[in-house]
């Protein structure tokens, strides 16, 4: 196989395991919490911000959203009481997206269940921990980000 073919079969590869394992979250997320993948990461990085809320903007450069796909993810997330809009005192042009009270307690049920299958996922003896800190290393290189968004 030439470079470019190697490059191309690396891609499908990546797009074809990432797709698996999407597909594998929203299950286990889905049956047991009501939220996709999605969700959950709109969730973990409201979680993760100073006070559990960020402007949408920075949520949606975080997530690598654009700004309207943000909001179209919020909306959901707002109606069964997860999230909730916040404006800013100072200027009406910018919200922020809260967790609440609610959003909080699930949003831990919903990060044990991430974690279990991760692990799953990751399982000894199929992975050793140079291999998944190898693979991380890799996808960051991709620009992909974990849990501390870096």
């Amino acid at each position: 196989m030439s470079d470019t073919r190697d490059t191309l079969d690396a891609a499908l590869r990546l797009v074809r395991a990432q797709a698996a394992l999407v597909r594998r979250f929203d299950s286990r997320l889905g049956g047991l919490h009501g939220v996709s993948l999605a969700d959950f990461t709109v969730l973990l990085r409201l979680g993760q911000a100073p006070g559990g809320r960020m402007r949408r903007v920075d949520l949606a450069e975080a997530l690598g959203l654009t700004a309207s796909g943000v909001t179209r993810g919020l909306a959901p997330l707002e109606r069964i009481g997860l999230v909730t809009r916040e404006p800013d005192v100072r200027d009406a042009r910018v919200a922020y997206a809260s967790l609440t009270a609610t959003g909080r307690r699930r949003l831990k049920d919903m990060l044990a269940t991430a974690e279990e299958t991760a692990t799953e996922v990751f399982a000894a003896p199929a992975w050793s921990a140079d291999d998944i800190a190898q693979l991380s290393s890799l996808l960051a290189r991709l620009g992909g980000t974990g849990l501390t968004g870096r």
